[in-house]
């Protein structure tokens, strides 16, 4: 099911049901507003980002609403490092996937450089979070729902469109959501739920570089409550804004001359890499 009236997505009172929370990509934007918005007395927070200052500011915010914070500078590129991270966290209720980078084409031909890079953050270290917690969840007992575990990826509605400003990165977002939603079907059986999270333009310093228009750009508060208000309501999927994951489909169904014609018309993504 695609979650895409945004008012009904998020909590009323905004109480999760989940205590033990582990959040790559905290040290800033949507990752960092998801680990705020879990943060509550009792609720015990694993945050990971590459940014050791930066994920302490984010701990410390998160210890001021009550929670117990437990920030980790780490690659999602480091596969072992990662999976002993997870293997050490015990309980986990959520795993949200978030560390993520963007780059494209600037206008001109995608580095290879570069395509590799997106790919490995957002592939493989998505693969290097979810198949660990994977692991921990399916030896823990079911809580009062049923439910061992949740996974969440954060995919984005370019997954929808193959935009050639930006093969690597619509092309990661696709392959994550995909992989999400279609193992959630499965896992589902041994009591662990994955939702893939398909975000629209999100005011974040990966946003910040862009320079062509972003339409609904909304801030990563707003994203962090729609985000976890479907992951508690148990959508597979979780689109927004409505009307741009809308657009993005519509697009995407385009056939690919035409498609490619109305895109080359666009600025293309930075090729730069974050830093």
């Amino acid at each position: 099911m695609t979650a895409l009236a945004e008012e009904h997505l998020t909590m009323p009172d905004q109480r999760w049901p989940w205590h033990e929370v582990l959040i790559t990509g905290a040290s800033s934007g949507l990752g960092r507003a998801l680990a705020i918005a879990c943060a509550a007395p009792g609720a015990t927070l694993h945050l990971s980002g590459r940014n050791e200052a930066r994920l302490a500011e984010t701990a410390t915010a998160c210890e001021a609403a009550g929670a117990r914070a437990l920030p980790r500078a780490i690659d999602v590129c480091d596969a072992a490092a990662m999976a002993r991270w997870i293997a050490g966290a015990g309980r986990l209720d959520l795993v949200i996937a978030n560390a993520g980078i963007s780059a494209g084409t600037g206008g001109r031909t995608e580095p290879g450089r570069v395509a590799r890079a997106v790919f490995e953050t957002n592939v493989t270290g998505v693969l290097n979070t979810a198949l660990p917690a994977l692991d921990a969840m399916a030896t823990q007992s079911p809580g009062a729902d049923g439910i061992r575990g949740r996974i969440a990826v954060i995919a984005s509605v370019a997954a929808s469109v193959a935009a050639p400003g930006a093969p690597a990165y619509c092309a990661s977002k696709a392959a994550v959501q995909r992989w999400a939603e279609a193992l959630d079907a499965t896992e589902r059986r041994r009591g662990i739920r994955l939702h893939a999270v398909c975000p629209g333009y999100i005011r974040t310093p990966m946003t910040e570089r862009n320079r062509f228009p972003m339409p609904l750009l909304m801030d990563a508060e707003r994203a962090a409550l729609l985000t976890l208000g479907g992951i508690a309501r148990g959508r597979v999927r979780i689109a927004y804004p409505w009307p741009l994951y809308l657009g993005a489909r519509l697009a995407g169904a385009l056939p690919p001359a035409l498609r490619a014609a109305l895109f080359l018309r666009l600025p293309g993504k930075a090729s730069a890499l974050p830093n």
